[in-house]
């Protein structure tokens, strides 16, 4: 079923945000050596979900409170399943944001809860650090600035590399649309035509997520004349698109998809990669044996987090959120956090392309290529890809 957002649930978030318009309190300043408190609103169950994120920032969290914290105090991190309900997205930031009265919100993920909620963290004066920007709220307020490049300027990537390293022509886009998406995923490829002077031959915007098969819209492609597909889904998704391919035997198409399916589990799935599965990682690649990645992925596997872009994401943002604490003299409240971030310096790290600064999008991807019978990701470049570069 297509989880586009109706209407009446947009009206249900309005009134849910109108009734506990000022329910924020004083933003967890707490007494001295009170917990620190941090939140995150996460699409955990649902047809589409992003567990990863908020596990690794839990991960980190937790082994800078047996680091002894901050001056000892700790960091207690609540994190909260939305379902990818508007509703319970509403609910969730208000019971973190007004009764829990968290600093900031870290490491989240999730398929709506920017849209719905951002107003809300404007009118509490909070902060929020996505570990993954899923939708167009996260990239459109100034209360919200996610770690990762998102779905958005990733498809930006997805095609430049496509039509401008692959020589690809005939390239056809396949999208999978959640709340209000459609005009920003336009917007990314409004932004690859200006760059490149390439238009895609053939769009379709009805792609559900979790479908149990994708065979009409793969044939439908087919028959368009499509030589490539740019596609945005969750990793199960493409799992059936390729798969819906190979049954249809179209075995010479090319795949330009999104970090989203970037997994090793998604590579042990696929024997028939088609032309080639392409994805601009918006993080180094974690499948490349690399010191870049040591301390990430020694902490996930200590804690049995899956190596995902997703968990990279939530990773990185507890880790900026802590430099910016670390470098904070006097109170710990939801207004110095604020003040803080705001005032951030850029932090370099090599795991992402752009410098991370609260208010700033990341723009580079690394291409990487998985291939029939490899089930194995590689990296295709040495260096990272910009938009309009």
């Amino acid at each position: 079923m297509n989880k586009r957002v109706s209407g009446t649930a947009a009206l249900i978030a309005v009134a849910a945000l109108t009734l506990a318009g000022c329910a924020g309190g004083d933003g967890g300043a707490g007494g001295e050596g009170a917990p620190i408190v941090v939140g995150s609103v996460n699409t955990i169950s649902g047809p589409a979900t992003f567990p990863e994120a908020s596990q690794a920032a839990a991960a980190v969290f937790d082994a800078f409170n047996e680091a002894g914290g901050l001056d000892g105090r700790t960091i207690e991190y609540k994190t909260l399943d939305d379902k990818g309900d508007p509703a319970t997205a509403t609910a969730s930031a208000r019971e973190l944001v007004g009764s829990d009265e968290a600093v900031a919100l870290v490491g989240s993920a999730s398929l709506i809860e920017c849209e719905i909620n951002a107003k809300y963290y404007e009118q509490e004066d909070i902060l929020s650090m996505p570990g993954i920007g899923v939708d167009t709220g996260c990239f459109a307020s100034d209360n919200i600035s996610p770690a990762n490049v998102g779905p958005f300027n990733d498809m930006t990537l997805t095609l430049q590399y496509g039509s401008e390293v692959l020589g690809l022509d005939d390239i056809c886009i396949l999208l999978e649309i959640a709340g209000s998406t459609r005009p920003t995923y336009q917007a990314a490829i409004d932004k690859w035509t200006e760059i490149t002077g390439k238009e895609p031959k053939y769009v379709d915007d009805t792609v559900p997520y979790g479908a149990s098969d994708y065979t009409p819209y793969i044939v439908k492609a087919r028959e368009q004349g499509c030589k490539a597909l740019a596609i945005n889904p969750v990793e199960p998704d493409a799992i059936g698109q390729v798969k819906a391919a190979n049954a249809q035997g179209w075995d010479d198409v090319t795949w330009l998809y999104l970090t989203s399916v970037y997994s090793e589990n998604f590579a042990d799935a696929i024997d028939d990669a088609g032309a080639g599965i392409y994805v601009p990682a918006e993080f180094y690649p974690f499948t490349d044996d690399n010191e870049i990645n040591a301390d990430w992925r020694e902490l996930m596997e200590e804690n049995d987090i899956p190596l995902t872009s997703f968990s990279q994401g939530g990773y990185l943002a507890a880790k900026y959120f802590i430099e910016v604490l670390e470098g904070m003299d006097g109170d710990i409240t939801r207004e110095t956090v604020t003040e803080a971030l705001r005032g951030m310096e850029p932090i370099e790290n090599p795991m992402v392309g752009t410098p991370y600064a609260f208010g700033t999008q990341n723009t580079a991807g690394w291409p990487i290529i998985l291939e029939s019978g490899t089930n194995a990701w590689e990296k295709v470049a040495e260096d990272w890809l910009r938009i309009g570069e």
